[in-house]
């Protein structure tokens, strides 16, 4: 027997004893991995990753905000500013004079003046607001003297800028700077309030207070378009010099009058400024009413009227003239003026259709009325072509009836531009008719 056979048998502890198929333990040792820092410059791509994730986000939620709405071409526009004969151009989304003023960080001092007003909507490219400085002037005014800062165009504007009233009946000039100002101690220009006088009139037992630079009473009747008839009476005698507060009585015996107060319309003086906008309105000095006082002589039979006579009309209250400013700067871009051309428009008529479509959709086709501050990127019908709301360029009302123009109505510009100037000629005769109309109305 071999010494095999004889020995014991040993056991591997180190590994273990298993029954059945040989398995191999193939279990590798970890390896250990060193905690490094990631910086930004080892990977290029993660900070723009990063910011393309947050902005498209933003986007995402704005764009849920606002319903699907996309900022449409009448949401910006482009603005000249001119500060004292300077000007640039702005870009900006204001949505009016005073908000593109604050937006641009242009300081407005006390007595400062902008054209056209603080309110006036900005609606249109190239559209242009000028602002005037003010300078010192001293108000006389009898005994007073005023020193104020002011930039408006008129001598009476300046006395009112500065809180003081004055009458239509009142002189208000102004003198530019000379040596003789300047030996009075005024700096700058010198706007000098001449004051009429006060007086009383009782026409035909009718209480009358008016101002006038007559001197005297006869010189007051014949201001006043006083006329003296038959069986008249004046008290005191035309001699009389006026002085304030002066007491005039004119009476007719044995006649039936009556007199009534009636308002005198505002003139208003219209001066064309090619430094303002076209449509844009600028007030350069305001204006009011006159007062008139009219004597009527009454003829009855059997107790009641059967005519009446105009026998005196005496202006109580001169109206004061107003004075504005109207734009006539006007430019349409070539994209708008290859529209109007291919609807037929004239070249004339550009300034008058570019103004009033800015003005109702901001050149946007598919507007509906009510949808402000952005242009909608396709047609969708939120409202039924025949129901009352305004629609397309020129927010037709209904809808519906620019389908006399084209099948193509609702998304044609050209189409819509054809039917606007149907209606316009149509219903106002000519571009400029409608166009007048829409500034006195603000709708056509």
């Amino acid at each position: 027997m071999s010494n095999t056979n004889n020995s014991k048998k040993v056991f591997d502890i180190s590994r273990p004893t298993i029954k059945g198929p040989k398995v191999t333990n193939t279990k590798k040792p970890k390896k250990v991995i060193k905690s490094t820092k990631l910086k930004p410059h080892q990977h290029p791509f993660i900070i723009p990753v990063i910011t393309f994730l947050v902005l498209f986000f933003i986007s995402i939620v704005g764009f849920i905000m606002t319903n699907g709405q996309t900022i449409g071409p009448d949401d910006s526009h482009v603005v000249r500013i001119s500060i004292e004969g300077e000007s640039k151009t702005v870009p900006t989304r204001a949505k009016n004079v005073k908000d593109f003023l604050d937006r641009a960080n242009i300081e407005i001092n006390e007595g400062d003046v902008v054209e056209p007003e603080l309110n006036s909507e900005i609606n249109d490219d190239d559209f242009r607001v000028n602002v005037y400085k003010a300078r010192p002037v001293t108000i006389i005014d009898g005994d007073n003297r005023t020193q104020t800062l002011s930039a408006a165009k008129t001598p009476r504007s300046v006395a009112q800028q500065a809180g003081i009233e004055v009458y239509p009946e009142d002189s208000v000039e102004v003198i530019s700077p000379s040596q003789e100002i300047l030996k009075d101690g005024v700096i700058g220009e010198k706007v000098v309030v001449d004051r009429a006088t006060l007086a009383h009139l009782n026409l035909y037992g009718t209480q009358v207070s008016l101002r006038t630079r007559a001197k005297n009473v006869g010189e007051l009747l014949k201001e006043k378009n006083i006329n003296i008839g038959e069986g008249d009476t004046v008290q005191p005698n035309s001699d009389t010099p006026i002085s304030a507060d002066v007491q005039i009585f004119v009476t007719r015996v044995g006649t039936q009058l009556t007199t009534v107060e009636e308002e005198i319309a505002m003139p208003v003086e219209t001066v064309e400024d090619p430094s303002l906008t076209f449509g844009a309105i600028a007030i350069r000095q305001k204006g009011s009413p006159g007062k008139k006082v009219v004597t009527y002589q009454i003829e009855t039979q059997n107790g009641q009227e059967v005519s009446r006579k105009v026998i005196q009309e005496v202006v109580a209250v001169q109206p004061v003239k107003q004075i504005e400013a109207r734009g006539k700067a006007y430019t349409v871009p070539d994209d708008k003026s290859s529209l109007l051309t291919a609807a037929g428009i004239s070249l004339g008529d550009y300034p008058y259709v570019n103004h009033i479509i800015s003005s109702e959709s901001g050149w946007c086709a598919t507007k509906w009325q009510g949808q402000v501050g952005y242009c909608p990127g396709y047609y969708s019908e939120i409202h039924s072509p025949s129901s009352g709301y305004g629609y397309g360029l020129c927010q037709a009302t209904p809808a519906g009836k620019m389908a006399s123009a084209g099948a193509d109505w609702a998304t044609n510009p050209v189409t819509q531009l054809r039917w606007c100037s149907g209606y316009a000629v149509g219903r106002y005769g000519s571009w400029e008719a409608a166009y007048n109309f829409w500034s006195a109305n603000h709708w056509w």
